[in-house]
């Protein structure tokens, strides 16, 4: 009998360690057994919402279930996300996240969630191509020429963005500190809000996405002056950068990626990566991309944690230095 306990302790002991494993590894191989929402914190139509949709097509063959996108727009894009933070981390709710959910820690100090605690990094998607668009009215056809117009006529010019703390929101908060100029900042609901505004003459100017203006460009209701990039796009390589056109050093990019509530287990969240890498990579979906107007760029979990931690150090830095606030 006592040479039987010790073997008979190791298999209660193994039983009951089976018996508490987490169910996270079962939910890993069973997921997904249901539809999966990927939330929008932009308007429908808007490079975010193209990014999403694109993506949501990839998730949806792979993984053999509807994959559903969602807006959630407002306060530049926290309600989404704020809704993503609360959701269960079951890996069906996920978040096309944006440049501009990097500035909410810098702009709100009571935000309902913790941008770098409180969620699990998937992958970047793409970054888009952003442009500085004034209305034909508007005397201007290059930079130099707009910074001119402002210098004479302070407080005169106004740009529209999605709203306080969007990524359009500080490309003008850092146009105007840069150049030295005071155009008024006009948020609206959302990004077709600010480009339809800035086509009718409502606004002079506006930083929309290439793909959510194409259009407009196309029928001459805007011109666009340059992008907001370091480096010029490939997809409107004649446009020139604010920085080569009489700002030096401006640069603000916007660009877009998928994250997941924290605590989702790292099976799907490495499943859902290799996933969106493998496919978007592909030359048909690069091409699909390009057309909307964004291109592919794809990393690791662990790189797009430390993008992120990065990009909201910047942000609270540019904050600071503007003086920018939210509403």
């Amino acid at each position: 009998m006592l040479n039987r306990r010790p073997a008979i302790s190791r298999h209660f002991l193994a039983t009951v360690l089976i018996a508490c494993l987490p169910t996270a590894n079962i939910q890993a191989q069973n997921y997904p057994a249901k539809a999966v929402r990927v939330l929008v914190g932009l308007t429908a139509g808007s490079a975010s919402d193209v990014a999403a949709r694109l993506t949501a097509s990839i998730l949806s063959d792979s993984l053999g279930q509807p994959v559903v996108v969602e807006n959630r727009v407002g306060a530049g894009g926290s309600i989404a996300t704020e809704a993503v933070a609360r959701s269960t981390a079951d890996g069906y709710t996920l978040l096309m996240m944006a440049a501009g959910d990097t500035v909410q820690p810098a702009l709100r100090a009571k935000l309902p969630y913790n941008l770098l605690q409180d969620f699990a990094p998937v992958t970047l998607v793409a970054t888009g191509t952003t442009l500085l668009s004034v209305h034909p009215s508007v005397p201007a056809r290059n930079i130099k020429e707009l910074l001119a117009l402002a210098r004479a006529q302070p407080e005169k010019l106004h740009y529209g963005s999605p709203g306080v703390g969007s990524s359009a929101h500080l490309m003008g908060e850092l146009f105007n500190q840069m150049g030295k100029v005071k155009i008024v900042h006009v948020p609206y609901k959302g990004a077709a809000d600010s480009s339809v505004a800035n086509a009718s003459g409502q606004i002079e100017m506006n930083f929309p996405s290439l793909v959510s203006v194409a259009p407009l460009l196309e029928a001459g209701k805007l011109r666009a002056l340059a992008v907001t990039s370091a480096k010029r796009s490939s997809l409107v390589p004649q446009l020139p950068t604010i920085d080569e056109s009489g700002i030096g050093g401006y640069d603000r990019s916007s660009w877009y990626g998928v994250i997941a509530p924290a605590g989702v287990s790292r099976e799907i969240i490495t499943r859902l990566n290799t996933i969106i890498r493998g496919a978007i990579n592909a030359p048909d979906m690069k091409k699909s991309f390009n057309n909307q107007g964004i291109e592919p760029q794809t990393n690791t979990p662990e790189q797009f944690a430390a993008f992120i931690k990065l990009e909201v150090t910047r942000n609270i830095e540019l904050i600071k230095l503007t003086g920018a606030k939210a509403d």
